[in-house]
């Protein structure tokens, strides 16, 4: 069998070129387009079919040969237009030579794709790509010379290693219709003219910096920019501000055909006008997480864009369930997905499911079978994979066969992986007639059995959307790939047809979060369950201690990137203690306590000592806490023999006890028969009777016993899903010592009542959080973060 390429009309029957298509290929080349470039020309049946209409058009108009300059305009049309009802009004254009440079041919492609209405009034157009504008010269030389004047010194410098792209850029600028090539004659000459020819050492290349080793750089890490927004946070925009009006050049509701790549079909702007009137003309946005799993540090970044970007632009945002695949889905993941998105602060204006629109999905499903737009495919899902894989046998199977047997698949007539149904069409990276639907006999937790099939991913969402009202369908990167079925499969339908943008997604080094991975390190023993403190699943943050005002402030700081952006854990745990260092009332709490007894206790009872919820500021309130003869203080704040430059408690150096107004000074040092210190006794006086110490100490007297959890990274290395750093694998590379229990610490008795997730500072020790295991009598804390980044810090 002959193989055919090219098209309809344009075939490479067994590698020979047919006679339309060497037509074409003449007619390509009569334009100025190299031989190469008119047959890759030839390979895109749309583009050709576009530039031929384009060239004949202009070949009438001028009843002669076209010039190169204007075969390079009608090439550039024909290459990005995208309304080609508004080819033949262009192409008039070009031929007559009132658009006849590269920036009037972008205005014009701008301008009628932000007015797709019939009729185009045609002395705006004119006027907005400059027709009829002459640039002189003069004109020309003027401009150039003012532009060379600003830089003057610094050309005399650097002679020509000045970067002359600069001078052109601003030269333009200054003269928006002019053409590129006169001006950057104009720069030559008056370069020329300035420094005279060029020397020997103008011909030297200009050195270049070093770059930067590759593990210092990584990829766009954006380290050194949320480094600085960390060391200056006045000077980062709020979330708010970032994502408020035209901040991020997003197109206004109903204005969605003004967004570049956006299909316009001759029903679009009627569905807009619907669209506006059902709306109002407001922001909707959506966060659609799959019920299979808990929320990430990466889904913050996510819930914080949608609900951030419709409250800042006053706006809704719908909390929508993907709950398309009911092997997988658990009500405790629906449970705690609404918990972390109300725990970060925002509301949903309605909450909704996929499964809520089953019935309109699957009627949509068998329009699209009557339009020739799908059909029912019995290739098994191992037929399916790779990169190239064989196009459908049944691709082409009659409508009404592809009818029945969908209804046979509704029915539960054929078994798990014997038939699909799939799309016709082609997506960006390759993948041909993505599934639409699938058998699954698994019982929906909200539908029951009531069906047998249900919706995929890229069939489900744009529809969704769609129903929904959705302006900004906001979604990460590796979703770019799934736009072009999104905008075909809602003009397939002719339904209303939301914009989706993409941003870059959020990740953080020594972490791993996908939910596979999560689910076996549990299964390995590694970490509790979702939410063990050293994981970040958002659950796992929320127990660990950290405020949700920390993590919306990390994700303000990181930015709407489009960039994948791959943070360090250390400037999330900053973000983490410019809250807590505000909120967190402190508390004093001994780790590995060493007894104390004061021998000379100033009174006949304890004393009842007011210390400062927070020391510097005073006004926020006071808590009280016994002061008695016998105090513990932490071992390391005692040595026999200490070496230079400590600090703390040690024969001949006495310190004071924090809040007290009291120093203590060593008398006795005792010891158990193995010559262990078990415990020292003191005299004291008061701080201002003597000489200031150099040196104030926490302490607890009359404590409560508590569990306190110390976590550290999970990981050793940075990247521990990365096989050329990590070999073995993600779980041969976990931290021995990424959790630390201490069954016996000593705390204040001032957070006796504490609930968990309450958060205190234990002074000179760090933040700290109540975990949900405690008990009334039992609390345990976890160690949200140190006081300072490098906990070895005194």
């Amino acid at each position: 069998m002959p193989t055919c390429r090219f098209g309809p009309k344009f075939l490479l029957v067994s590698g020979v070129l047919t006679m339309a298509a060497l037509d074409s290929l003449a007619l390509f080349t009569g334009l100025g387009l190299s031989e190469h470039k008119a047959r890759e020309t030839l390979k895109n049946a749309t583009l050709s079919t576009q530039l031929r209409d384009a060239a004949t058009q202009a070949q009438q108009t001028l009843g002669s040969t076209i010039d190169k300059a204007t075969g390079t305009l009608l090439y550039g049309l024909a290459s990005r237009l995208r309304d080609t009802r508004r080819l033949s009004f262009l192409v008039s254009y070009i031929a007559s030579k009132k658009i006849h440079t590269e920036p009037q041919l972008s205005a014009a492609l701008e301008y009628v794709r932000s007015h797709p209405l019939d009729p185009i009034d045609t002395m705006d157009f004119e006027k907005e790509c400059g027709v009829g504008v002459m640039v002189t010269p003069e004109q020309i030389e003027e401009a150039v010379e003012a532009t060379i004047n600003k830089h003057r010194a610094q050309i005399l410098v650097e002679r020509y290693r000045f970067n002359m792209g600069l001078l052109m850029g601003e030269a333009r600028a200054a003269l928006k219709w002019a053409d590129g090539k006169m001006i950057k004659h104009e720069v030559d000459m008056q370069v020329l003219h300035l420094l005279g020819p060029k020397m020997e050492a103008d011909l030297e290349k200009k050195p270049k910096v070093a770059k930067a080793r590759v593990e210092e750089t990584e990829q766009r890490t954006a380290k050194d920019v949320v480094e600085n927004a960390v060391e200056a946070a006045g000077q980062t925009l709020s979330l708010m501000e970032q994502l408020r009006g035209e901040a991020l050049k997003f197109h206004k509701p109903g204005e969605n055909y003004k967004t570049p790549g956006y299909v316009i079909t001759p029903h679009t702007m009627d569905l807009l006008r619907q669209h506006l009137e059902i709306t109002g003309g407001q922001v909707r946005t959506r966060f659609p997480p799959e019920p299979n799993g808990i929320l990430h540090i990466g889904h913050a970044k996510a819930i914080n864009f949608n609900f951030g970007y419709a409250k800042a632009n006053n706006g809704i945002c719908f909390l929508r369930f993907d709950d398309t695949n009911p092997e997988k889905e658990e009500e405790k993941f629906f449970t705690a997905i609404c918990d972390m998105v109300a725990w970060l602060g925002y509301t949903p204006y309605k909450v909704t499911y996929a499964s809520d629109y089953f019935d309109q999905l699957y009627a949509w499903a068998v329009e699209l079978i009557h339009r020739g737009q799908a059909y029912v495919c019995h290739q098994r899902g191992e037929e399916l994979k790779g990169h190239n894989p064989l196009p459908s046998p049944w691709r082409d199977r009659p409508l009404e066969e592809s009818l029945l047997l969908f209804e046979a698949m509704r029915k539960g007539k054929f078994s798990e992986g014997e038939a699909t149904l799939r799309m016709k069409l082609v997506m960006e990276d390759g993948k041909m007639d993505p599934v639409a639907y699938r058998v699954k006999y698994t019982p929906h937790h909200r539908t029951g059995d009531k069906w047998c099939i249900y919706p995929t991913y890229d069939y489900t969402h744009c529809l969704c959307d769609s129903i929904e009202h959705i302006t900004h369908s906001l979604c990460t990167k590796e979703f770019q790939a799934r736009r072009s079925s999104y905008f075909w499969l809602c003009n397939a339908l002719d339904v209303y047809c939301p914009v989706q943008w993409e941003y870059g997604r959020l990740n953080l080094h020594y972490a791993v979060v996908s939910k596979r991975k999560i689910l076996q390190l549990v299964a390995a023993g590694a970490v509790r369950d979702w939410d063990d403190p050293r994981l970040f699943t958002l659950t796992a943050l929320q127990r660990r201690g950290f405020p949700p005002e920390a993590i919306n402030n990390f994700c303000a700081r990181v930015g709407v990137t489009v960039a994948q952006t791959t943070m360090e854990p250390h400037l999330l745990e900053a973000c983490v203690r410019d809250v807590l260092n505000d909120t967190a009332p402190r508390a004093m709490a001994v780790l590995e306590s060493l007894r104390v007894v004061i021998t000379n206790f100033p009174a006949a009872k304890p004393l009842d000592i007011q210390v400062p919820n927070f020391p510097a500021d005073e006004t926020k309130g006071f808590h009280q806490v016994p002061f008695a003869p016998i105090v513990f203080i932490e071992r390391t704040d005692f040595k026999e023999e200490p070496e230079p430059g400590y600090k703390r408690l040690a024969w001949g150096q006495p310190v004071g006890l924090r809040h007290t107004g009291y120093v203590i000074e060593l008398q006795n040092v005792i010891k158990d028969p193995s010559g262990c210190v078990e415990s020292l006794e003191v005299t004291c006086r008061q701080a201002d009777a003597g000489e200031k110490p150099k040196a104030f100490i926490h302490w607890v007297s009359q404590p409560l016993i508590c569990e306190i959890r110390l976590y550290d990274r999970l990981f050793q290395h940075k990247n521990p899903e990365d096989p050329a750093e990590v070999p073995g694998g993600f779980l041969s590379d976990l931290n021995p010592a990424s959790l630390q229990v201490v069954e016996a610490a000593l705390v204040d008795c001032s957070v006796a009542l504490a609930k968990p997730f309450d958060k205190f500072q234990f002074e000179r020790l760090g933040y700290f959080s109540v975990d949900p295991d405690s008990r009334k009598g039992q609390l345990v804390f976890n160690r949200t973060v140190t006081l300072k980044e490098d906990p070895g810090k005194v």
